[in-house]
């Protein structure tokens, strides 16, 4: 890439500055720009890259893209109308275009956005194929795994996976679509093959500041489907027929409604669906989880595999970590009335909702249901009494305590939560999570259900913007070895 080539693809509108330095990489971070490289000023939803152009000049950019006239002479200057519409395709550019060569598939919605994409990606490796994976809870490119650092990366990182993927020889690339992402257009550019809506309720209103707004947001991912894409929608869901609505793409519509897709089986053993003729079994639970195998299911047939072949390997598929995971059955040797402790990610109300309501139609008549749930800091408040209420209605008890309280109190934030429970008496308060879940699973009764929701994957507590370790899968399964009737037992060969 040189200059006469950024200049043919932006058409700026005033070049200015000194244009002869050699073109490194594409930056959207100062921090990051190297000699010769190019920064982009993109203005952010809490920061404004113009605010850094400096910083990159300082540090040897030979190029600065940004929307305002700059005066410097040592770099180039191209001034363009819009940088955030820019930087997607034009990091696909630096890198190539790698997504001509993969097959890309999106999914989006509030809840299953993880649970979807994992099953997607664990179906297509026992299909035969060598996908990549991009969301919450890792990335996963050829044999690397690492941790995410958000559920869909900027665009110039992005772009980078996409080239580390066709690098790695990938067939496809799996990737969650938050609505943050699309409406900051750090997917714009992208070509998806197949692209799922899972489902909509409240949350992030802290960003997108009413419900509307939200939608819309999903929505994009599915207005700039091509018509030779596929769109998967869960008509079930309310918000379902907008996302469908004026997409080019060919739309399949998942529902439960009628008599061609079933759920014949949901219990402590796993699911089985019926989908037209065609039977899925899966270990995981729930009526949520249910749709969230028919539409991974759903996309590895629009993908253009067998439709009985991807049936077969869901069995073999078991989603993400934290996502109503019980860690009783990770401790060998545990007595059969030990309580099932299960971790999950719900901390939306819809989601603690899907989870409750599974518990309650898998658990034993005379099992009780204690829930362990705080909510997160600098967050949407209005959902932190409505998940109480949630709670309150499903539980034989609840204990509220901290999740990710960030720049908050944590005791203001449960005396926010505890607004959901007034007139409820089978509550109390623990602020120290880990006391909380050490306290809740050892006092629980024999063959009870314990639900610690909110963190599912997470390893950190997040303070004041400092990330203590933290594991409730880790905490869950030490709170139950210390239980006095527990005598965790080693196999041996």
């Amino acid at each position: 890439m040189n200059v006469e080539q950024l200049i043919d693809i932006l058409q700026p509108t005033m070049v200015s500055g000194k244009c002869t330095k050699p073109v490194g990489q594409l930056r959207d971070d100062s921090r990051k720009v190297t000699p010769g490289d190019v920064f982009i000023a993109v203005r952010g939803f809490s920061s404004d890259g113009h605010q850094y152009v400096r910083q990159a000049l300082a540090k040897g950019a030979s190029v600065i893209i940004c929307e305002e006239p700059l005066e410097t002479e040592t770099a180039c200057v191209l001034v363009i109308g819009d940088t955030r519409s820019a930087v997607g395709p034009l990091a696909l550019e630096f890198q190539g275009n790698p997504q001509k060569q993969l097959s890309l598939v999106g999914v989006t919605g509030t809840n299953g956005k993880t649970t979807v994409s994992t099953l997607i990606w664990q179906a297509l490796q026992k299909l035969g194929a060598n996908p990549a994976l991009s969301g919450t809870v890792q990335k996963a490119i050829g044999t690397s795994q690492t941790s995410s650092n958000l559920t869909t990366p900027g665009p110039v990182e992005l772009a980078q996976d996409l080239r580390d993927a066709v690098d790695n020889g990938c067939t496809h690339f799996v990737m969650e679509v938050s609505s943050h992402a699309l409406d900051q257009k750090r997917t714009a550019g992208l070509d998806f093959a197949v692209a799922v809506f899972t489902n909509l309720s409240h949350d992030h209103l802290d960003y997108h500041q009413d419900m509307q707004s939200y939608a819309y947001a999903k929505k994009l991912l599915f207005q700039t489907l091509k018509p030779e894409a596929y769109a998967i929608v869960n008509s079930d869901d309310p918000a379902g027929s907008f996302m469908a609505d004026e997409c080019l793409a060919t739309v399949w519509d998942l529902t439960f409604k009628t008599d061609d897709y079933q759920i014949l089986q949901n219990d402590t053993q796993g699911l089985m669906i019926d989908m037209d003729g065609i039977y899925i079994d899966s270990p995981l639970h729930g009526v949520f989880n249910a749709y969230n195998v028919a539409q991974a299911w759903l996309a590895c047939v629009a993908l253009g595999y067998p439709a009985r072949d991807a049936a077969s390997v869901m069995s073999q598929c078991t989603g993400a970590p934290g996502r109503l995971e019980n860690i009783t059955r990770l401790l060998p040797g545990a007595p059969a009335n030990t309580p099932m402790v299960f971790v999950d990610y719900a901390h939306t109300p819809d989601a603690l909702e899907n989870v409750l309501q599974t518990l309650a139609q898998i658990k034993s008549d005379s099992a009780e249901i204690h829930t362990i749930f705080g909510c997160g800091g600098d967050r949407d408040r209005t959902k932190r009494p409505e998940m109480a209420r949630i709670a309150a209605r499903y539980s034989n008890w609840v204990t509220v305590t901290s999740d990710n309280p960030r720049n908050e109190s944590p005791d203001s934030i449960i005396d926010d939560i505890f607004e959901g429970l007034k007139g409820y008496s089978n509550a109390r308060r623990i602020t120290d999570r880990p006391d909380a879940i050490q306290k809740v699973v050892t006092s629980a009764k024999t063959g009870s259900i314990v639900l610690i929701a909110g963190k599912g994957h997470e390893n950190y507590q997040e303070i004041k913007g400092v990330r203590y370790p933290m594991d409730d899968r880790e905490l869950g399964m030490k709170a139950l070895r210390s239980r006095p009737d527990f005598t965790e037992t080693t196999e041996v060969e």
